[in-house]
């Protein structure tokens, strides 16, 4: 990032109240600016095993074209992008297809998949990039809002018709995500460039937090414990989604930028 601003990060993560693992995974890594949240899905646990090879996977990858940049790369880069988001995009189609190759030939593993978001810091700016339902926020002068579209058969009713509040509500699939890494042997992977200013906040979550919580609760937490200790502000809103009963599995990471 160009000075004079500087990122202070903190990630927490719960099994929530009505599941006995957790199938969620994080990471923080500054060395690349690269910072991710997973939330994996598949039966006997395979969930967590998804969720932490696409963790594990976009490190290497990271640290691989860290040190050599002109390393040849699986996939073609995208010409109308830069170097840095084709890196990024590239991590994650790269753990798209060793989560994918895995559940086809572990019989134990077969379905295995994960939601994948992650902000990575390049070119004095953040770059965005997301698979699935799990989302990032900007949080900036008081207000929220996502910056991330969820890849989901709810969403995409919104979007095709006009659902009323109370028919999103009572909707019963909201849980079928129609993008994930695993399911095919390809992903799509939706990205956007973002320049943060001083202060704000982004908050990268499973949708075991932006589920049970509201935007308006989200922000409220984050007005009061986001500028002083960003830890204490993970950890209220962890809090706050097993207040509404903790249906999911949580995770939050919070991104801040500072001087």
């Amino acid at each position: 990032m160009a000075q004079p601003f500087r990122i202070e990060v903190a990630g927490e993560t719960n099994v929530g109240r009505k599941r006995n693992h957790n199938e969620d995974n994080f990471a923080i890594m500054p060395d690349y600016g690269l910072f991710i949240v997973a939330d994996g899905m598949g039966g006997h646990a395979s969930g967590e095993v998804a969720s932490k090879m696409a963790v594990d996977s976009m490190q290497e990858f990271f640290s691989q074209t860290q040190e050599d940049p002109e390393r040849t790369w699986p996939y073609k880069m995208d010409r109308s992008k830069g170097y840095e988001e084709n890196r990024l995009i590239t991590g994650i189609k790269l753990a798209n297809l060793r989560i994918y190759e895995t559940a086809q030939r572990e019989s134990k593993k077969r379905g295995m998949g994960t939601t994948f978001v992650s902000i990575c810091t390049a070119n004095d700016g953040v770059y965005v990039a997301h698979v699935g339902d799990s989302r990032v926020y900007r949080f900036r002068d008081g207000k929220i809002e996502a910056l991330t579209e969820d890849h989901s058969l709810l969403n995409d009713y919104i979007k095709m018709k006009r659902l009323t509040a109370e028919e999103i509500q009572n909707f019963p699939h909201k849980n079928v995500i129609v993008r994930a890494l695993g399911m095919k042997d390809t992903v799509k992977v939706d990205t956007r460039f973002e320049i943060p200013a001083l202060n704000d906040v982004y908050l990268l979550c499973s949708d075991g937090l932006c589920g049970p919580v509201t935007d308006e609760a989200m922000a409220a937490v984050l007005t009061e414990y986001a500028e002083t200790d960003l830890k204490m502000a993970a950890a209220k809103l962890i809090e706050r989604a097993n207040e509404n009963g903790g249906p999911d599995n949580v995770t939050a990471v919070l991104v801040r930028w500072t001087q």
